[in-house]
């Protein structure tokens, strides 16, 4: 290893940050690594594999939370890169909310306020690892998202809410160079290990579009950034927003996944599911229309989906013992088993959490009215979805006017405030008014070409898209695709993480 380059990296021992180190430390072309680690039970894998590198110490550990500002002070000091792939996610997100406000929230902050601080010839470049989760759920009607779709994310989903304040941060910054980088579905090596223990499977719909990408991809992909960018800087590529997609072959349906993942043990999702199990809406999943941007600047996407299961039989050989068990066995050690944890709509109805079977399935009754069996039950088909989405203002970025601006703000029942806007300006801050009066402060990037829009949601734990989408036609077109026009709930959390879900002329 002789590269120059100095790197600090979080959730290095994540999924997504095994897959990047590994191709970071075998390209060459870094020279030190400075890594966070949190001390978690992934740790010692990592530890193991890095070993001598961190006894020749060309891979520095720094142990302690990402809110720390003192460790994110001494994290960015003296990097040439920051990659930002610490994330609390699901199922944890959904037992330690705090866990994801800490990380995915307060550690943004942290880790921001720690690098604008620097002279601006000192500032480390970051590259923020967003997700998918920001646009919420998709179903058949608009399966297609692309940078600019409005982020509408799902109620009772904390990881996806605090991913999307420290995004924002982000993008309102004053960092000279960063990137947010909005991960899709991911396979990785861990996964069904890391889904057979928590009842999150169920929250996936079956006609939910998932467009899945390798963790490996994903490694490659950090990789080509650093080594095409530091040999000279990508044009078109800093200061923005980009949907890591993958090749096309993997835009597949929730029922695809589930049948896909149980077909490796001789099963198919109909043996191993009913039609009730899992929720109809509430999830993150969709295919992105613009997924090739990244392929096109860095050529990284070399993985199927099918590839990925068949590595995963090559290297689990014990998997194939699956086909010798009764299919009955599996399912009471598997799906059935999870339908007692806490985070299962069996045990939400079961245990009368309302709150969460309206949000995931529209009501007590139509959880109850969904059928046992798969007779009659139209299994999602391709042809059933539709092939476009939302088209945001069609010009280019220096032809983008303050006219525009305004006509968007109104979109969404809201004011733009800013008298003065230089034409193609879209990094200048802008006041913009939301229809409930409240004042913000944003980019006409992070708001026309990012999708942000203030609601509750930004800084409570309150999802009022009932309420909004009803004067906000930017959201509208999205909400009604799994929502009734004469829903009227608002969500949210307590204290307590107590999930209500009350009519909004109750709130």
């Amino acid at each position: 290893m002789n590269g120059t380059l100095k790197i600090a990296v979080t959730g290095a021992t994540g999924n997504m940050g095994m897959e990047v180190m590994h191709a970071l430390t075998g390209s060459g072309i870094v020279g030190k690594f400075r890594v966070l680690i949190y001390d978690d039970k992934r740790q010692k894998p990592f530890l193991k594999e890095y070993s001598r590198l961190i006894k020749d110490g060309i891979v520095e550990t720094v142990y302690g939370s990402l809110a720390d500002k003192t460790i994110c002070k001494h994290l960015v000091g003296g990097v040439d890169y920051v990659i930002n792939l610490a994330s609390a996610i699901p199922p944890l997100s959904d037992k330690d909310p705090n866990a994801a406000i800490e990380c995915n929230e307060k550690g943004v902050n942290a880790l921001v306020d720690a690098i604008e601080v620097l002279p601006k010839e000192q500032q480390p470049k970051l590259i923020h690892i967003s997700t998918v989760a920001l646009y919420g759920s998709r179903n058949e009607k608009h399966p297609f998202a692309r940078v600019g779709d409005p982020l509408l994310v799902s109620p009772f989903d904390v990881y996806a809410a605090t991913k999307l304040r420290g995004e924002f941060r982000v993008l309102e910054s004053s960092i000279e160079k960063w990137v947010v980088l909005r991960q899709t579905a991911m396979l990785h090596k861990n996964m069904l290990s890391d889904n057979m223990g928590d009842g999150l499977m169920f929250h996936t719909p079956f006609n939910a579009p998932l467009e899945w990408v390798t963790a490996a991809d994903s490694g490659r992909l950090i990789e080509k950034i650093i080594e095409k960018d530091s040999l000279s800087e990508v044009q078109g590529f800093w200061k923005k927003v980009f949907n890591i997609g993958a090749p096309a072959q993997n835009r597949i349906t929730g029922y695809e996944t589930l049948d896909h993942g149980f077909k490796i043990i001789g099963g198919t999702a109909k043996q191993f599911f009913s039609p009730k199990d899992n929720a109809t809406r509430n999830f993150h999943g969709v295919w992105f229309s613009d997924g090739q941007e990244l392929e096109k600047l860095f050529g990284y996407q070399s993985q199927t989906e099918q590839e990925y299961w068949d590595e995963i039989i090559s290297s689990h050989k014990l998997y194939r013992l699956g086909k010798l068990l009764p299919k009955s066995l599996i399912r009471a050690c598997t799906v059935s088993r999870l339908k007692g944890d806490r985070n299962a709509p069996a045990y939400w109805a079961k245990h009368g959490d309302d709150a969460k079977l309206f949000a995931y399935y529209g009501g007590r009754e139509r959880y109850e009215t969904l059928p046992e069996k798969w007779n009659g039950v139209h299994i999602p088909d391709r042809a059933d979805y539709a092939q476009d989405g939302y088209h945001t203002v069609q010009k280019a970025d220096s032809e983008i006017t303050i006219d525009d601006l305004r006509e968007y703000a109104k979109s969404h029942g809201g004011k733009l405030l800013s008298n003065i806007f230089k034409t193609g300006d879209l990094y200048a801050k802008l006041t913009w008014r939301t229809q409930d009066g409240e004042l913000f402060t944003a980019t006409a990037y992070s708001v026309l070409r990012a999708g942000h829009w203030y609601s509750p949601i930004y800084e409570k734990f309150e999802w009022d898209f009932d309420r909004l989408a009803k004067k906000d036609s930017v959201f509208a077109q999205y909400w009604y695709d799994s929502h009734d026009a004469d829903e009227s709930m608002h969500y949210s959390f307590d204290e307590q993480f107590t999930a209500h879900a009350i009519p909004a002329s109750h709130t």
